[in-house]
């Protein structure tokens, strides 16, 4: 039962996330126009957003799951759900996506060392994306992790969120603005690491890095997670 529940949570979060991957291109293409150089800025609101609301969500539901469960149960499952894969939905993912496509800009040491075709163009667009970023190694693309990199910042949203998840109970509203939000972050990661012009293939390959980013991450931190470790499974997603 516990595990057609489950499949059925999943299948019914594609549309929804799909929606949240097209709003995450129109924003991209939004912030690219007027913001551009600002990923990285964009990325230290939405990720410490997204892990609150994915701590909120995931505490909230092994809470519900598995009454009378400890506080320090709460805790723990509430930071490894939210930190670890907010993580690999807002960095991680987006970071191999980028590489596969091809699409991000190598840093200076990257064109000292070997040189590229595009000349002076790469070197200026690198030079920009070096400054936005604030990224230091030479060679390639930066991976932002946020809990070690502003580790104040994200860890203290942990905080605040399994706090919300203790003590208040909500229905759609943390899993729905979870997803959007974690889009968002992913998107932002991207960003950071696409100083220069992105084609219409580009924006689609970014549609599927921005779905497989949120879809299955996003699910397994909100329902799959928490039940995993639950006392209790019952039918059905209680953030519906």
């Amino acid at each position: 039962m516990a595990s057609k529940s489950l499949s059925a949570e999943l299948k019914e979060h594609i549309p929804f996330t799909l929606m949240g991957s097209a709003t995450g291109i129109v924003l991209m293409l939004v912030f690219n126009q007027y913001l551009s150089g600002q990923g990285h800025a964009l990325f230290t609101v939405f990720h410490p957003l997204h892990v609150v609301l994915s701590a909120f969500a995931t505490t909230m539901l092994y809470r519900l799951r598995a009454p009378g469960v400890s506080v320090v149960k709460l805790i723990i499952i509430g930071y490894i759900g939210s930190i670890g894969v907010a993580t690999v939905s807002d960095s991680v993912i987006p970071y191999c996506g980028e590489r596969i496509m091809g699409i991000a800009v190598p840093l200076e040491g990257n064109i000292e060392h070997g040189g590229d075709a595009h000349g002076q163009d790469v070197v200026t667009a690198s030079a920009s994306h070096k400054e936005a970023t604030g990224n230091n190694i030479p060679g390639r693309p930066d991976i932002h992790i946020g809990f070690i990199e502003e580790w104040k910042t994200v860890n203290s949203a942990a905080v605040i969120g399994i706090i919300l998840g203790i003590f208040f109970t909500a229905g759609k509203l943390p899993h729905a603005s979870h997803v959007l939000i974690s889009t968002w972050a992913s998107m932002a990661h991207i960003m950071m690491n696409t100083a220069g012009p992105l084609t219409p293939v580009n924006y689609a390959g970014i549609f599927v890095v921005l779905f497989l980013a949120v879809w299955l991450p996003c699910c397994f931190s909100d329902i799959v997670f928490p039940t995993l470790f639950s006392l209790k499974v019952e039918d059905g997603c209680s953030c519906h």
